[in-house]
């Protein structure tokens, strides 16, 4: 049988968008999790050694135990599936493989070390939590470039007056770079919790009682000893109330955590999107890029898109594990496995959408002249100071007679002069700096709040 091409794959993930998801493959794939099991064995036995001095075993012994994973390659992960095949147990699988290499290095003496007083799930759950923890890694990276990405159109286009759009309609104005600010600051909350939440294991047998290591070694504090184990030697948390499997509440919020962060980018998506059909955000033209089959003149948001189909389906399976995987019938069914086989798709479905959006906010400017215009088009938009300042020196019926002037309709700046003129309570000042006052220049405290983010960003 030929080797498969990236073109034959049933997944996108591994065919269209493999080179997004890439970065993954060594995490996430069936290579990726025999890996991780292999290293959390090894660590595990070396900590039964060295730690707990189970057996003997020197330097010389110690640096064997690491080659075994040292040396472990896509060849190595093989021969444990042909174990496998054997075996009909993926974990007993990679204690047989780790066997037979510490009876080829001459270390046959410790090898019934291997595997000491451990479920399968004490195994398994470590090893998605350190996958878990190095997938997190490859997407805090590449939302901290799109956070840098949106923080420089806010900086740039802080000052363009922008007008609103409160429910499709024309409102209050704003500016551009404010608009990109909201953004930031929701991402930024959002990533720093993102990494913050911890990474959470259990390693306490069968039933999460450490029964076969206290019947063996009652001496032996072993609530303390595998909380050592996961602090100092694999740089997670213990979890010390458990049945057989990990409860993944970590696993939950962090899932719930990058719903979140998927939210606030599809919010993003959308709001571009309808900024580009405005015509308030013009896109880069890139030479040789078509952008319809049958209209030549189009140039399509489709990154934003992209982004927003691909967070659709990553948000869809992250909602649905988030939640089963805190379920588990009495001390332990097998209704997890298959769904933790496809944290990779889940994180491989959100690689690929903030490549799409960083690449949509790459490729975007303002169009100034048509927000400009836009602006200077609605006057309407100033009846809000008008009917404070009325309000403020006591007009009488503000907003009424400001709805009876505006609503529905286009005015001029004519109209509103007049309008303004026939106020009989407001000072002849005031009604100079209203007849005077543009759309683009009720702006409010929207640049302020651009500057006050950069300066307080990171508290």
């Amino acid at each position: 049988m030929t080797q498969q091409r990236p073109i034959e794959a049933i997944s996108v993930l591994d065919g269209r968008y493999a080179r997004h998801a890439g970065p993954l493959r060594e995490i996430f794939s069936e290579y990726g999790l025999i890996r991780y099991r292999l290293y959390v064995e090894l660590q595990w036995l070396k900590f039964l050694l060295r730690d707990l001095g189970m057996a003997e075993a020197d330097d010389a012994a110690l640096k064997k135990i690491d080659a075994i994973y040292e040396n472990f390659d896509v060849d190595g992960a093989e021969a444990v599936k042909a174990i496998e095949k054997e075996t009909n147990h993926d974990v007993k699988a990679v204690e047989y493989y780790i066997k037979e290499k510490l009876t080829a290095s001459g270390l046959v003496h410790i090898k019934e070390w291997v595997h000491f007083a451990c479920t399968s799930d004490d195994i398994n759950n470590t090893s998605y939590a350190l996958m878990i923890r190095s997938g997190r890694r490859q997407i805090v990276e590449r939302l901290r470039e799109i956070l840098a990405k949106i923080e420089e159109l806010a900086r740039e286009y802080k000052s363009i007056p922008m007008m609103a759009r409160t429910h499709g309609q024309p409102a209050t104005p704003t500016t551009v770079g404010k608009e990109m600010v909201n953004f930031a600051w929701r991402l930024r909350h959002e990533l720093r919790c993102l990494s913050d939440l911890p990474i959470q294991a259990k390693l306490n047998g069968a039933s999460g009682n450490y029964n076969a290591h206290h019947f063996v070694f009652p001496e032996i504090d072993w609530m303390a000893a595998s909380t050592r184990f996961m602090e100092q030697h694999l740089e997670i948390s213990p979890v010390m109330y458990t049945t057989q499997v990990n409860p993944n509440n970590y696993m939950a919020a962090i899932l719930h955590s990058m719903v979140r962060i998927s939210a606030v980018l599809t919010d993003l998506d959308r709001d571009m999107w309808g900024y580009i059909s405005l015509g308030y955000f013009k896109q880069k033209l890139k030479e040789g890029e078509v952008g319809s089959s049958t209209m030549p003149h189009k140039v399509n948001p489709i990154d934003f898109e992209n982004s927003e189909g691909n967070l659709g389906l990553a948000v869809s399976m992250m909602e649905h594990m988030a939640v089963k995987l805190m379920i588990s019938r009495f001390q332990r069914d097998l209704s997890d496995s298959t769904v933790l086989r496809n944290l990779g798709v889940v994180f491989g479905y959100m690689m690929v959408a903030l490549a799409s959006t960083y690449k949509g906010l790459d490729r975007v400017e303002a169009n100034e002249p048509v927000i400009a215009a836009d602006l200077e088009a609605n006057q309407e938009l100033l009846a809000e100071p008008v009917q404070s300042a009325m309000r403020v020196y006591g007009e009488s019926q503000p907003y009424e007679k400001l709805k009876a002037l505006t609503r529905g309709k286009r005015i001029t700046r004519e109209d509103l002069a007049g309008f303004v003129d026939g106020l009989e309570s407001i000072p002849e000042a005031v009604r100079r700096d209203l007849k005077d006052l543009h759309p683009s220049e009720y702006t409010g405290l929207a640049e302020a709040l651009v500057e006050r983010y950069f300066r307080v960003k990171g508290q």
